[in-house]
């Protein structure tokens, strides 16, 4: 398989992860608060990830690798808790498709400074992957209106996860286990922080094992996102991985008998043929 097969596969991979990690999580904070679920995930994973770390041994890689994955961790945490507020305040289908898209098309424009232009069948894919993103999360005729400020706080949440992508492809030359680590460490200081300043309302208790699973899937997917984006370009590593709320949809079907849009399910249609096209 070529490198550009392997990285739009494992981004694939990634994309099922994250996807596998918002249902749990979403599921977690229908009855405990959100930021309590991400936050007892991202400890975890942190003490997990640095356990076996210094298990095995692994050399700590350079300064410069730890520091873009802690920045990347931190600002992450932070346009997680703005998409949350986003969501809370209007149509999540609209927020969440501004969001989506956002978060590949700020790598896309990165790569194509920091990488050169793709060529005409990769760039294709990338047309088609980011289609996929506004259709599969894209707001129906009849969800409640979004006011200005959701959809605000949506695009800087949006950004927020696509400069995160950026600075995990930069850490990611270092080694894969040890940049998560400092990603996750650096997360937990953020919800840590987010939780004083803004005490979650409602009971505190229930949110650790959905916490859990779901921080655990999201290191996983991050970690096939790193891999991915060694393997070969930034902005197809991105694209296929903003694919997600594909996964997280597909499990609200089965699990939940929440049957998808057909604009959903065209969405999807696209995005395989995106991933496709970004594989060759």
């Amino acid at each position: 398989m070529s490198s550009s097969g392997a990285s739009a596969g494992l981004g694939l991979v990634a994309a099922a992860t994250w996807g596998g990690s918002d249902f749990v999580g979403g599921m977690g904070a229908r009855r405990a608060p959100a930021l309590l679920v991400v936050a007892s995930g991202h400890i975890f994973s942190f003490f997990i990830l640095l356990a076996l770390c210094m298990g095995v041994r692994l050399a700590v890689p350079g300064t410069h690798s730890l520091f873009y994955a802690a920045l990347g961790g931190f600002e992450g945490s932070l346009a997680l808790a703005l998409f949350y507020r986003a969501l809370a305040m209007g149509s999540m289908g609209l927020t969440a498709a501004l969001t989506g898209l956002l978060t590949a098309l700020v790598p896309v424009v990165y790569s194509l400074f920091h990488d050169g232009l793709p060529t005409p069948l990769t760039a294709s894919g990338l047309a088609m992957g980011l289609g996929a993103i506004w259709l599969i999360t894209k707001a129906t005729a009849n969800s409640p209106a979004t006011p200005p400020m959701a959809l605000l706080l949506g695009c800087l949440a949006g950004v927020g996860f696509g400069m995160q992508l950026i600075l995990f492809k930069m850490a990611g030359e270092g080694g894969l286990l040890w940049t998560m680590t400092s990603a996750r460490a650096a997360g937990s200081v953020a919800m840590v922080l987010l939780i004083l300043v803004m005490p979650p309302k409602g009971a505190w208790n229930g949110f650790w094992l959905a916490g859990i699973v779901a921080g655990s899937l999201d290191t996983l997917g991050n970690l096939f996102y790193l891999r991915a984006t060694q393997l070969g370009r930034l902005d197809v590593a991105a694209v296929v991985c903003s694919l997600y709320p594909a996964g997280t949809i597909l499990l609200a079907a089965f699990v939940l008998h929440e049957r998808p849009t057909r604009r959903q399910m065209a969405g999807m249609g696209l995005a395989l043929t995106a991933v496709m096209l970004l594989s060759l």
